[in-house]
């Protein structure tokens, strides 16, 4: 892997000032801003991807953990190659469509019924729609800096701060969205994630109210830190006994487990939301869960109360892709994925050690984050970084980038299948040399 400036006049320098007239920012989403300017990809194969000026880096974003086997994989090329062919999409149903929801449904014992949607946005969206029209209740609770993608209920309080997050005791529903109305925010319940105590006491100052209960186990933006078994159980029990639903977000983490990462919990979610790596690198979403709940969103039943569709759900095109990526990621190479990424965990903490620099690596299966705090984080409260976490953490995210590796936003890696021992050594190498580099900050 090479190393070029960036700036100047560089060709992606040109592409930028081009961008900068069209497009608001110059970009359609916010992730792939860089100062100067984006890097701009040319061609990738497997967990590498080339930029228009030449430059190789190790990929350990995969368009934000969407990628399960990189980029260019054979098998799926093949299967959308051949569906192309016939046709990419129609306004008729298609076998595929069957085909894969079976497949999907065979993996977890809460998949009972599955719909096709186009983004973990949609799937979650349409999730707390149905669980609205199953149990004729207007207001959502949810997690304390949980993010849940661009739906105006799903995202309150996921850019939280401490100048407007409130009490512990009772968290703001703070907006994302300037000109978010007021009676969303009224209808979206704020909970502390991981204080059992806490959340059961804001749930119950609302029992009458709550539709459901939205849950991502390990949420990214909240610290990427599990959700302890004590926590989740202490939800399904009073999702139950006050007739609301517990609801999962597993658009990332079902990568995590062959079933998800509720394959860790002994608890079945009433419904999840799914996304990312089940679309083999397309757009997709889906909304699965128990039958009852499911059926508000059958037209033909008597208790349709959902009326669902969508011009691209369930096209064959990601259909296809997503069958072949998931057939290839079975038991096996789950297992395989998640070692591989514990090798990294703990290579990089060994790493922080050696260094003297505080910090500390969280995540579970083949997803982990580095803070630059001594200890993990187990709320957002706590994994919100300092003015001097920021900047080493922005230290850390251009050092990978100039030495040929690719990193969420958040310090954040997410492994692919294309990967081994040689990309996971060579990325804590390359951490231990940025942690060098900082101990002047």
């Amino acid at each position: 892997m090479s190393e070029k400036p960036r700036g100047g006049d560089s060709p992606s320098a040109e592409l930028y000032r081009r961008a900068l007239k069209t497009l608001p920012g110059g970009v359609s989403r916010n992730t792939v801003l860089r100062k100067p300017h984006p890097a701009y990809a040319d061609h990738a194969s497997g967990c590498r991807v080339t930029d228009i000026e030449g430059v190789g880096r190790i990929d350990f974003a995969n368009n934000m953990a969407s990628l399960i086997h990189g980029h260019a994989d054979p098998d799926i090329i093949a299967a959308v190659t051949e569906q192309m062919h016939k046709g990419s999409a129609f306004t008729m149903a298609t076998e595929v469509e069957i085909e894969y929801a079976e497949y999907l449904c065979s993996r977890s014992e809460s998949l009972k019924h599955l719909r096709f949607v186009n983004s973990g946005t949609e799937a979650v969206m349409g999730m707390l729609k149905a669980a609205r029209a199953f149990t004729g209740r207007p207001k959502i609770a949810k997690v304390e800096g949980a993010y849940h993608g661009l739906y105006d209920f799903a995202e309150v309080s996921q850019t939280s701060n401490p100048s407007n997050w409130g009490h512990p005791d009772a968290p703001s529903s703070v907006p994302v969205a300037h000109g978010t109305p007021a009676s969303v925010l009224e209808n979206v319940v704020v909970i502390p994630f991981n204080d059992v105590d806490r959340a059961i006491s804001r749930l119950d100052r609302n029992k009458e109210d709550i539709a459901c209960v939205i849950v991502d186990p390990m949420p990214h933006r909240v610290g990427l830190v599990p959700a302890d078994p004590e926590y989740v159980h202490a939800l399904r029990e009073w999702t139950r006994e006050h007739g609301a639903l517990l609801v999962f977000d597993e658009v990332i983490t079902f990568r995590t487990e062959y079933g998800g990462f509720q394959e860790r919990y002994d608890v079945r979610p009433d419904l999840t939301a799914l996304g990312k790596i089940i679309g083999g690198g397309f757009p997709v979403g889906a909304i699965a869960g128990n039958a009852d709940v499911m059926e508000v969103m059958n037209p033909l039943s008597p208790n349709a109360r959902f009326p669902h569709s969508g011009t691209f759900s369930a096209n064959p095109i990601t259909m296809s892709a997503g069958l072949a990526a998931m057939r290839k990621f079975d038991r096996e190479e789950v297992a395989r994925l998640n070692h591989l990424a514990l090798r990294a965990v703990e290579g990089i903490r060994a790493a922080f050690r050696a260094s003297g620099v505080p910090g500390c690596v969280t995540g579970s299966g083949s997803f982990f984050r580095l803070h630059f705090k001594p200890e993990p984080p187990s709320n957002l409260r706590q994994a919100y970084p300092t003015p001097e976490e920021g900047t080493r953490v922005a230290a850390m995210l251009d050092h990978l980038f100039d030495a040929g590796f690719l990193m969420i936003n958040t310090c954040s890696a997410t492994l692919s299948t294309p990967m081994g021992d040689e990309e996971i050594d060579a990325l804590v190498g390359a951490v231990a040399e940025g942690l060098g580099k900082l101990r002047s900050l």
